[in-house]
């Protein structure tokens, strides 16, 4: 067999102006890519440039999210030369870094507030048919952990990668309820005084 002798078509590079999702947009990669057992979500793309004597070379960073819908959920940061690339890297960063997650039917067991860096974020439970009350990278993780009532409030830094960060860790200091009795040596459920 002949190797292919066409000419190699180069992608073409976006606007220094344009936003990361028109960059994504524009060279053609899919967002939010729901094939098989494990959802991806692309929360972020960013595109950096270094000047050299030709002009410039960019490269691209891409934070994803991945999860199952069923209590699992990880988030991935890949970086390359093209989009595509990045975010192919963050995906499998993502898939191998899915952690469990306590929820209570549709929603969570109870309030918590999660920590990373200068991102805060609160996760309240919400009554059935709520839905998912959240923006951004917060939306991106509670959807691929499955959870479908939330209330949330992301308190402190709009760093998309200290966000979805808080998040996990907000999502990971949840507990059902038999493990804090059992943690505070309850047998069972104080029963409830009426007045």
């Amino acid at each position: 067999m002949a190797p292919d002798k066409r000419p190699k078509i180069a992608k073409p590079i976006p606007s220094k102006d344009a936003s990361p999702a028109a960059v994504v947009e524009e060279l053609g990669v899919d967002l939010d890519r729901g094939g098989g057992e494990i959802t991806e979500k692309v929360v972020y793309v960013n595109r950096s440039a270094k000047v050299v004597k030709g002009g410039r070379r960019f490269h691209f960073s891409a934070l994803v999210v991945a999860g199952d819908r069923r209590g699992h959920v990880g988030w991935g940061f890949g970086k390359a030369n093209e989009v595509a690339d990045a975010i192919r890297k963050g995906t499998d960063q993502a898939k191998k870094s899915m952690v469990a997650v306590n929820r209570r039917q549709s929603t969570i067991p109870h309030e918590v507030i999660g920590v990373f860096g200068g991102g805060r974020v609160l996760l309240r439970p919400a009554s059935p048919g709520t839905g998912v009350i959240a923006g951004g990278g917060v939306r991106a993780v509670i959807e691929a952990a499955g959870v479908r009532d939330v209330l949330t409030k992301s308190l402190g830094s709009s760093n998309a990668v200290n966000v979805v960060k808080a998040t996990i860790d907000a999502l990971l200091k949840l507990r059902p309820r038999d493990e804090i009795y059992r943690v505070r040596g309850l047998v069972r459920a104080p029963a409830q005084e009426v007045s």
